[in-house]
C-alpha cells in the first residue's frame, strides 16, 4: 500500500491483502513513531473506519463475478458482507438508479501494442479474450462488427447469444457481453438485434415468413407442412414448410440449387499482424528484442539487416530509408520523424559511429 504521512513523501507500506485500516495504522505508526490511535486514514476525502479492510478489486472479475469481495458495511441498519460494483457513465449525467454495463475488453493501451487490422497505436482499444489476447482499435472493431453484420456472419451461442470471435479468428475468443457491440450504432445494432431473434428462433425450430416484405418469425408444431403466417404479427401468407413457396398439395416443385456466396474479405487480418498485436509479455518481448526506439520522437523502429529499407514496428509497414547492406548498416534513419541515428550507440549519427562501427 502507497501511503503518505501528513504532507511528506509517497511511502510503500508492506501488509496483508485481508488487512483492516487499524493494521495499517500500526504499521505507520512504528514507522512514524506515533501513536496509532492518532492516525486517521483518508481516502478518496472520506476516513477510513479502524475497522475497514484494504482489499479491493485486483481484476474484473472481483468487480463482474458476485461473492468475491466482502467486508463490512458501515450504514446504520445494513448487516451486507458482500461487496457490489456498480458502474457509471463519466461523460453522461446519472441518477443513482442508472446503471452502465462494465465492457471489460476495451482498455488503456499502456503497453503501445499495435492494432491487429490497421497496425496503428491508439490510446483505447479492445482487447479479444483468446489464449494471445489480440488487440483492435475501436475504429477497426467498428468496421469487423459492421463487415460481420453485413454478411450475417455473427455466431450464435446457446449461453452467450450472437457475439463474434477475435478478429484473427481465434478459438474459444467469443465475445461474452454484447453490450460491445453497440459500438455499430443505434441503426446497425437494431439490425444486429433482429438477425440474433432470428438466428435463436431458427436454432430452436422456429423460421421465418418467405413473403417478400414480412419475415415474421414463426414457430409452427411439429411435422406440419402447412404453415400459415400469424396476421397478429405478419401477413398471412400460407406457404410449404419444405420448400418455402405458396402452399401446394403433393411433392414439393424442383428448384435450382442456389450457391451460397463465399463471404467476401472485407476485413483481412494479416497473419504477420496477428504476432505484433498481442496483449502478452512474449509479444512485449519481441518488440523490445527486435526494435530499438528512435532518440527523437521515440518511435520503436526494426532494423531489416537484408533488405534496403527500415519497418516501422509501430505500423508493420516497410518503409523506405538509407539503404541497408546485407551484412546489417548501423547507420539508420526514423521512417516517422527522418532523424538519422545510430542502431548500435542509440544516440544521433555522428563522426565516431561513422568511423567505429558503420557496419
Amino acid at each position: 500500500v502507497i501511503v503518505r504521512y501528513n504532507l511528506g513523501p509517497e511511502v510503500v507500506v508492506e501488509v496483508q491483502e485481508e488487512a483492516t485500516v487499524a493494521e495499517l495504522k500500526e504499521v505507520v505508526a512504528r514507522q512514524q513513531g506515533v501513536q496509532p490511535e492518532r492516525l486517521r486514514v483518508l481516502f478518496a476525502g472520506r476516513e477510513l473506519k479502524s475497522t475497514s479492510t484494504l482489499q479491493g478489486p485486483s481484476c474484473w472479475d472481483d468487480v463482474l463475478l458476485r461473492n468475491r469481495l466482502h467486508g463490512v458495511c458501515h450504514s446504520d441498519g445494513c448487516h451486507g458482507t458482500e461487496a457490489e460494483f456498480y458502474m457509471k457513465c463519466a461523460r453522461h449525467p446519472t441518477s443513482d438508479s442508472d446503471h452502465s454495463v462494465a465492457l471489460d475488453l476495451i482498455m488503456t493501451n499502456s503497453r503501445d501494442v499495435p492494432c491487429i487490422a490497421c497496425a496503428d497505436v491508439v490510446d483505447v482499444v479492445l482487447v479479444f479474450q483468446c489464449l494471445e489476447r489480440h488487440v483492435i482499435c475501436l475504429e477497426c472493431f467498428r468496421h469487423y462488427c459492421q463487415v460481420r453484420v453485413n454478411e450475417r456472419q455473427f455466431v450464435y451461442d446457446a449461453a452467450i447469444g450472437y457475439s463474434l470471435p477475435c478478429a484473427a479468428g481465434c478459438t474459444n475468443s467469443l465475445i461474452k457481453e454484447v453490450h460491445h457491440f453497440r459500438i455499430l450504432g443505434e441503426n446497425q445494432y437494431e439490425r444486429y438485434l433482429q438477425y440474433g431473434a432470428e438466428e435463436c428462433l431458427l436454432r430452436n425450430g422456429g423460421l421465418m415468413c418467405p413473403s417478400p416484405g414480412c419475415g415474421a418469425g414463426l414457430v409452427p408444431p411439429d411435422g406440419a407442412r402447412r404453415v400459415e403466417c400469424d396476421r397478429q404479427v405478419g401477413c398471412g401468407f400460407v406457404f410449404c414448410r419444405n420448400c418455402r413457396e405458396g402452399y401446394h398439395e403433393g411433392v414439393c416443385p424442383t428448384t435450382q440449387s442456389q450457391t451460397t456466396a463465399e463471404a467476401s474479405q472485407d476485413f483481412v487480418v494479416d497473419e504477420e499482424a496477428t504476432l505484433r498485436a498481442r496483449w502478452d509479455q512474449a509479444s512485449l518481448l519481441l518488440l523490445q528484442e527486435s526494435t530499438k526506439p528512435c532518440p527523437k520522437c521515440s518511435v520503436p523502429v526494426e532494423r531489416n539487416g537484408m533488405n534496403t529499407g527500415f519497418s516501422n514496428a509501430s505500423t508493420g509497414l516497410v518503409l523506405p530509408g538509407v539503404h541497408v547492406s546485407a551484412g546489417g548498416c548501423m547507420h539508420m534513419q526514423c521512417p516517422l520523424c527522418k532523424a538519422e541515428w545510430c542502431w548500435l550507440c542509440g544516440v544521433f549519427w555522428n563522426r565516431e559511429c561513422m568511423g567505429d562501427h558503420w557496419f
